[in-house]
């Protein structure tokens, strides 16, 4: 496995974006035709079809805000759905309670339902965010052009646990999941796996929802200015940690500047310090395409990125200084098109590596 980019220093005479973004022209190295040409694609009279409907592409470089473009039906403030980027969300509040001393992730989970001779009850927080659990879950299949072959309802485990038997306690759902490989034996996309860490941060907090949402603010939100954050939660009072927290196109620029930022905003350490290196090092069982709750990108950028469902995305490149957010509505078997539009992004930007 190579060495992973190090992340770029923190600014000494830059304002962070706690209440607006900085504001600054595309730097002149970038290549500023292609750019122009790829926005219009997203966003010009006629749009690309095969990118069904964008709403929102912002663009942050070495800490200011370049681009910021919306849909006719978004605007700056407007939450936009994260889906599967809400993993990455729940990966903050555990890094948050491991920097506060509170939690371990080489701990198990800790599910209530699986007593102590249950071998699930030996799956680890690790494990889990790195997806390595061992448990069944069926979702998607991850085709090789960046397109999803989601699972029929008779075979999916999370159409159930978000809209059907599941919906009102995904977290109870997905601790019935079973137990069909050894940890770090293979790696499975599991969204029960996010919706139980969600549930073992809540309760490590207390106060159930209202301590949550809390914690969420006060820890997270708050201090990155994100004022648009939306975080659902079930009946039961669980955060849906695998695809529920809206926020804005600038909010989404915010939380993957936290993570392009070492885990630090301002003056104040959010996350602990390593927590970024272990989020974006990908497990060996993922084939090198998969960290703790973030995906990785190989390459020799060090892309690392949130992703959701409809091809939500939120990429983070060390090598640029440059954080891209692409929010939208894509067919499933269209995404592979999102993939080469973002990555086609992020080349714009390449002149500019150091």
């Amino acid at each position: 496995m190579s060495a992973l980019r190090p992340l770029p220093p923190q600014p000494s005479d830059w304002p962070w974006p706690t209440r607006d973004w900085p504001r600054a022209e595309v730097d002149s190295r970038v290549d500023q035709n292609a750019l122009d040409a790829l926005l219009d694609r997203a966003f010009g009279p006629r749009p690309d079809q095969n990118l069904d409907r964008t709403h929102a592409v912002v663009i942050i470089h070495r800490g200011a805000c370049v681009v910021e473009r919306y849909g006719p039906d978004v605007g700056p403030q407007d939450p936009c759905a994260s889906w599967s980027m809400a993993k990455s969300i729940t990966n903050a509040l555990v890094g948050i309670l491991v920097r506060q001393g509170r939690l371990d992730v080489t701990r198990s989970v800790g599910v209530r339902e699986w007593p102590s001779e249950d071998p699930r009850s030996r799956i680890t927080i690790d494990q889990m965010l790195r997806m390595v659990d061992g448990l069944r879950f069926r979702e998607a299949e991850h085709l090789g052009d960046g397109s999803v072959r989601y699972y029929d309802e008779n075979e999916s485990d999370v159409i159930p646990m978000l809209f059907g038997e599941g919906r009102d306690d995904v977290a109870a759902f997905a601790s019935t999941l079973p137990y069909v490989a050894e940890p770090e034996t293979r790696w499975n996309y599991n969204s029960g796996a996010s919706n139980l860490l969600a549930r073992c941060v809540s309760e490590v907090i207390g106060g159930g929802a209202e301590g949550m949402r809390a914690f969420m603010t006060s820890e997270l939100f708050g201090p990155l200015g994100m004022r648009s954050a939306h975080p659902t939660f079930d009946a039961a009072g669980n955060f849906v940690g695998s695809a529920y927290c809206a926020c804005s196109a600038l909010d989404f620029a915010r939380f993957g500047y936290l993570f392009l930022r070492d885990g630090v905003w301002e003056d104040r350490r959010i996350l602990p310090e390593g927590w970024v290196d272990y989020c974006r090092t990908p497990s060996a069982a993922s084939n090198g395409l998969y960290g703790a709750h973030f995906w990785t990108i190989p390459g020799s950028l060090g892309l690392f990125s949130c992703q959701g469902a409809f091809g939500q995305r939120i990429v983070i490149s060390p090598g640029l200084d440059l954080v891209v957010v692409r929010v939208g509505h894509t067919a499933a078997e269209k995404v592979g098109h999102v993939v080469t539009f973002v990555k086609e992004v992020v080349d714009a930007f390449r002149p500019t590596a150091a």
